[in-house]
């Protein structure tokens, strides 16, 4: 047995009926993709699978990493975020500065830069710790078996769609053009800029830790590559190339809340909420009218699932709890409506705005990161009153 790096997992020996239903659900996705948009769509549905297996093998979480840096002085995480930056900008700025890859067309997510963006990535701090996940957490958790992240993610959705109907005014608020680090500085001063960066926050942690004496994190025992737990670095190594992967396949990178967005707004439509008089989804009617199996965004959000919903099964983890104490079920539905809310006003959460903008070369990942680091501050302190610790 061991335990998973928030303390939360306990693995013993293979869920065989898990496992099973997983590779039965896997099957029959693959199927529903591969009819509604071909061999490609399958492939992204494998691909989101394996970032739900390497999420929850290698407990890869934002929330909590940030948590313990900022409560406790612990930067193990943080440290593996950088490294899993490092890997992606090495590999997505020469393809984005080429422009495709093996004769493909591939582009970046570059934002702007403006009241909108900050807005959002500070109340999508603040819910990430009230909600108990970020975006990528939320899913490999809801995969695993937590329950109270199923109304997270509710919520999270929610919260989504709710913004949509806000983003003319949103949008109408002062902003700077999108920045391209890559097209503005070039490729290699571009990489070794943000190299330079990555290694400064390293350094940074490590200095942190060493001033506040924080202890490391308990050995993890022996690295199961089937039945986890996974090194964090393997996490950010595995995470690093599946976003790679889907530049490849997908031509963009990794995003995931424009697909809880998609899904409130159908939700919305079939209950004769008029989402389709909206300016935001007057832009994107086909997606309203289309299957989700033809969005890229939503089958690799089903695939991250299935992939942890399989992990848990491997692990022999999948252990649901159903009942759950009133603070717990505020906190995840208050947490949850400020991720999604945040999430659209910053075009992306801690995939698609943090780790995909960063490997896209746009200093909106970066504006990001800063006001969600102010958020999660502010959110660890929220966290008493629902009866939950700081650390």
């Amino acid at each position: 047995m061991a335990t998973t790096l928030t303390g939360m997992v306990v693995r013993s020996g293979p869920d065989l009926r898990v496992v099973g239903g997983a590779l039965l659900l896997g099957l029959a996705g693959s199927g529903m993709a591969l009819q509604a948009g071909g061999p490609r769509m399958a492939a992204l549905l494998l691909v989101g699978l394996l970032l739900g297996i390497s999420l929850y093998h290698a407990s890869f979480g934002f929330t909590y990493a940030w948590r313990r840096f900022l409560v406790e002085g612990e930067g193990r995480g943080l440290r593996a975020q950088m490294l899993m930056l490092a890997i992606a900008v090495t590999l997505f700025f020469p393809a984005l500065d080429a422009g495709q890859i093996f004769g493909r067309p591939v582009g970046g997510f570059v934002a702007p830069l403006g009241v909108s963006l900050m807005v959002g990535a500070f109340l999508f701090g603040v819910g990430m710790q009230l909600g108990g996940g970020c975006a990528s957490g939320t899913l490999f958790t809801v995969g695993g078996g937590s329950t109270r992240m199923v109304v997270t993610l509710a919520f999270f959705v929610l919260g989504s769609v709710i913004a949509t109907a806000h983003m003319p005014f949103w949008l109408s608020l002062p902003s700077l053009p999108p920045v391209s680090l890559v097209r503005e500085l070039g490729l290699a001063p571009a990489l070794m800029l943000n190299l330079a960066v990555f290694g400064a926050i390293v350094l940074a942690t490590l200095v942190v830790e060493r001033r506040r004496g924080a202890e490391a994190p308990k050995p993890r025992g022996r690295w199961d590559m089937m039945r986890g737990p996974w090194p964090i670095l393997a996490g950010a190594v595995a995470l690093a190339l599946l976003n790679y992967a889907t530049l490849v396949l997908a031509g963009r990178p990794w995003g995931i809340t424009s697909g809880f967005a998609l899904w409130g707004a159908k939700l919305f439509d079939l209950v004769g909420i008029p989402v389709r008089e909206w300016p935001y989804w007057v832009a994107r009617a086909g997606a309203l009218d289309a299957s989700l199996w033809r969005d890229v965004t939503s089958v690799m959000n089903f695939g991250i699932i299935l992939g942890a919903f399989l992990a848990a099964g491997l692990a022999g983890a999948f252990r649901p709890v159903w009942r759950l104490p009133l603070p717990a079920l505020l906190s995840a539905a208050i947490g949850g409506l400020l991720l999604g809310y945040g999430a659209r006003l910053a075009f992306g959460c801690n995939i698609g705005a943090f780790f995909s903008g960063i490997a896209s070369g746009s200093l909106h990942g970066w504006v990001w990161m800063v006001f969600a680091f102010a958020g999660n501050w502010v959110g660890v302190r929220f966290r008493p009153l629902f009866g939950m610790s700081r650390g």
